[in-house]
């Protein structure tokens, strides 16, 4: 039977799919996957088709399709069933997750255009200044975009206008869809018969533009370019080398030497390595083999494989084996990372291996490049290396995923929706798919370890560092006695002072850990106490004295330090607290012939930036480098003897149920860093309190002690991984009416649910960009009906508080798993 129906998928937080029906012409070729043109509330979008269907009962008349804009699936049924699975555990809307899946560049919306319907003369005199500049110019172009009228009357607020010409018949509106993506164009010039077909007739060429220096340089790069091999080569790389223009090749297509046309080129497979350069993966060491061996037999078993690794033991060398098995295979492989732009040493090391094989996918590509990357999955890529956002592309052959540092919050989205976890939408995803994944981290989280401890997971330890390398040997500092004995220089403890000292007359590099950029993290009058706040947000302004700005961490607020307090006038004001600008300048008057620089987001804003910074550092350009948690992700340099961590109490001491879990992860990457090589490191941790279980914990690197008191506490207290935990947040720019609505959603929930919920609450920060907050905690037992059933109270009484007119402002966020 024909397909008389689809249902459709729109990039919006729509509530339900919306049915069309299926013009007979597109019947035969219409297919789930396909983007379809479809009108919406006047409006024209490409849908993804979701569902095809032969009848279909609906309770409202359906609109035919426009136009179908694919003839291949752009979507897989394998990324559909993601999509509805991601909506059901994060409790948003399909539309929601497609917004966040696809390109840009792929999500077609029409464009309102403005069109004359003639002639306006009659009522010239009826319109006003605005009307008649608005017609006139439509009169000219016949159509006009809303942001060209925007722009000829030089104002936002337009629609009084158009509707006014509307209303009079001078103009009528259309909708006109736009295609966002152009492919990459570039114009060849292709060497022409008989030279083509006989190099030696090249002469001929020569003797025909002996007269033109210009003409000639072109040949005689276009010779050494070619080496006689390739005969079609860019206009561009050319002129460059010949130091011409475009004008003198067009000079030798009229003499008929050359032909010019324009070609499409790839943004994405220009990485300047070929499969003809790749270097031989090293050989294995008895460890790796072993590891590898146990991956094997849990993946045989159809187990998501946990590797616990420490730092240093080599896991890049087992994934990459497992790569290369994958590859023989001929499917495809996705490397998940935390941040592509942090982890680029990773990246150019998969590149060496496998040349051209390897692309990466992250979120600082453009629109453009983002679709080439889609088509190029859709077409069989072999192996993607991704941020989070690398689990929405279309792999059509997945045998592999491997989510390394699997253990960094980077992975969790926390706004917009859908807010998911990139390492469990990974194992749900590669499970669909029938592809094996492995989770790797020499700090696991307790999710992950857990479900390993529990059999859910295959675990894999490497325990011993790659080589000669040793762990680092990790010393405490106290600060208390360092104040006691008056040896304590502000930020750097006499310890820490001579560990440095020593790494630099032994020609080794420094790393200083401090997780607070900017200079102070506020500043004050000491007279009548005065703090720098943010007009939008309940949080100090933090000091950037290299900008002589107070900047809001949060909503992005600047001001100039004030140079007297706005509250008293006190010239005397000082700052608070220390953080990576003024280590820096701290540490560059202890030793002022030492080559020093800063590694955050103010000095690595853009992915250049921070190659520069971490390439300067490998050439030992750098003798100290001082950085926020940038420092502990990835860096592998062997000259790293000394990493001192300046305040590891600030860690610890965060308001949030992963303090302490966050803590030994942070401590232990950064440690890490040092003696990655044959010389043992050393890591001095300054504290005011040593004998935290962490401090301890870190030290001795003792994981597995770590694991079992923290597992103790969180069962305790009911917290996640042994209970399910959502939170809910609740927004509005009024503090009485959120805490109002927050009130009321509570006590409508705690009557379904009981003592399963917490609050509301105020968090730390109880305001951020203007939006007040309240927060509600839901803590529940792991039991999949259970928190079904929750997930839908949730939701069905959030619709009813939408319903109070009191309330229907506030806005409310639904966190799933929210750690």
């Amino acid at each position: 039977m024909p397909i008389k129906f689809v249902t459709v998928i729109f990039p919006l937080a729509l509530p339900k799919l919306y049915a069309y029906s299926v013009p007979e012409e597109m019947q035969s070729t219409i297919k789930i996957g396909v983007r379809v043109e479809v009108s919406l509330k006047n409006k024209l979008y490409s849908a993804i088709v979701a569902e095809i269907h032969e009848d279909l009962a609906l309770e409202y008349k359906a609109k035919p399709i426009v136009a179908m804009l694919d003839k291949v699936p752009l979507v897989t049924e394998h990324q559909l069933t993601l999509w509805r699975w991601m909506a059901d555990y994060y409790c948003c809307t399909v539309g929601e997750v497609m917004n966040v899946a696809m390109p840009s560049g792929l999500k077609l919306e029409s464009e309102t255009r403005v069109v004359y319907n003639g002639d306006f003369d009659e009522q010239v005199h009826e319109l006003s200044d605005d009307e008649y500049l608005v017609a006139e110019a439509v009169s000219i172009q016949n159509e006009l975009t809303i942001l060209q009228i925007q722009e000829i009357l030089n104002k936002k607020t337009i629609f009084p206008v158009l509707r006014s010409l509307l209303d009079k018949k001078v103009i009528s509106i259309k909708e006109e869809l736009i295609e966002k993506f152009k492919p990459k164009m570039a114009s060849f010039m292709t060497l022409n018969e008989p030279y083509k077909s006989d190099i030696n007739r090249l002469t001929e060429a020569f003797d025909l533009v002996t007269k033109s220096e210009k003409q000639t340089k072109i040949l005689l790069a276009f010779v050494q370019l070619s080496r006689n091999k390739h005969f079609t080569l860019p206009v561009s790389d050319i002129c460059q080398l010949s130091g011409t223009d475009s004008s003198v090749v067009q000079a030798l297509v009229k003499k008929d030497i050359f032909t010019v046309s324009k070609q499409r080129l790839s943004r994405i497979f220009n990485n300047g390595i070929s499969n003809d350069e790749t270097e031989a993966l090293q050989s294995l060491s008895d460890q790796q083999i072993i590891a590898l061996d146990e991956i094997r037999v849990c993946l045989e078993n159809n187990q998501p494989v946990l590797l616990h690794g420490i730092t240093g033991s080599g896991k890049t060398r087992v994934y990459a084996e497992l790569i290369q098995q994958n590859l023989a295979a001929g499917k495809q492989s996705l490397y998940l990372l935390p941040e592509i732009a942090l982890t680029n040493h990773m990246v150019e090391r998969l590149k060496t291996i496998f040349g051209a094989d390897v692309l990466v996918y992250h979120s600082r590509m453009n629109n453009q490049e983002r679709v080439e990357m889609w088509n190029a999955t859709l077409m069989g890529a072999k192996i993607i290396i991704a941020a989070r956002s690398g689990i929405f592309l279309p792999f059509i052959h997945l045998g592999l995923v491997i989510v390394d540092e699997e253990h960094d919050p980077s992975f969790k989205q926390n706004d917009p929706n859908p807010r998911y976890n990139a390492r469990d939408a990974a194992i749900y995803m590669s499970h669909h798919a029938g592809a094996d994944i492995v989770l790797g981290s020499a700090t696991p989280s307790l999710e992950s370890y857990a479900n390993a401890v529990n059999k859910k997971y295959g675990l894999v330890h490497m325990a011993d560092r790659h080589g000669e390398s040793v762990l680092p040997k990790i010393k405490i500092v106290d600060l208390k006695d360092e104040h006691k004995d008056k040896r304590f220089k502000g930020i750097f403890s006499h310890e820490l002072i001579t560990a440095i000292e020593d790494a630099l007359v032994n020609k080794s590099q420094v790393l200083l850990f401090q997780n607070r950029r900017g200079y102070a993290p506020t500043i004050n009058c000491h007279v009548c106490g005065w703090k720098a706040d943010c007009a939008n947000c309940d949080v100090h302004l933090t000091v950037h004295k290299a900008f002589n700005e107070l900047r809001c961490h949060y909503c992005g607020t600047r001001s100039k330090i004030p140079v007297q307090c706005p509250a008293c006038g006190n010239h005397d004001l000082f700052e608070q607290g220390f953080g990576t600008e003024k280590i820096e300048e701290d540490i560059k008057s202890l030793f002022p012939t030492a080559l020093i620089a800063r590694l955050d987001m103010d000095t690595a804003k853009t992915k250049v930036a921070f190659e520069n910074i971490i390439h300067d550092f490998e050439e030992r350009r750098i003798d100290i480098l001082v950085g926020t948690q940038m420092i502990t992700k990835g860096l592998d340099f062997g000259n790293i003897s000394l990493v001192g961590v300046l305040n590891a109490d600030a860690i610890l001491r965060y308001p949030d149920l992963r303090a302490n879990e966050r803590a030994f992860q942070l401590l232990t990457q950064v440690s890490g860093r040092a003696g990655r090589r044959a010389i043992q490191g050393q890591v001095i941790i300054q504290t005011y309190d040593p004998s935290h279980p962490v401090i301890i914990e870190t030290m001795h690197h003792m994981y597995d002690r770590f694991f079992e008191r923290e597992s103790a506490e969180r069962k305790a207290f009911v917290y996640p991984p042994y209970f399910r935990m959502i939170q809910i947040e609740l927004l509005h720019k009024n503090a009485g009416t959120c805490a109002h609505a927050a009130g009321v959603y509570a006590d409508m929930v705690r009557k379904l649910i009981g003592n399963r919920i917490i609050g509301p609450a105020v968090p730390s920060i109880s305001r951020i960009r203007g939006q007040y907050i309240q927060t509600i905690t839901i803590k529940m037992e792991k039991d999949s009906k259970v928190v079904s059933k929750i997930k839908q109270i949730i939701l069905e009484e959030r619709e009813k508080l939408r319903l109070i007119p009191a309330c229907k402002s506030v806005r409310v966020n639904i966190d799933v798993d929210p750690y």
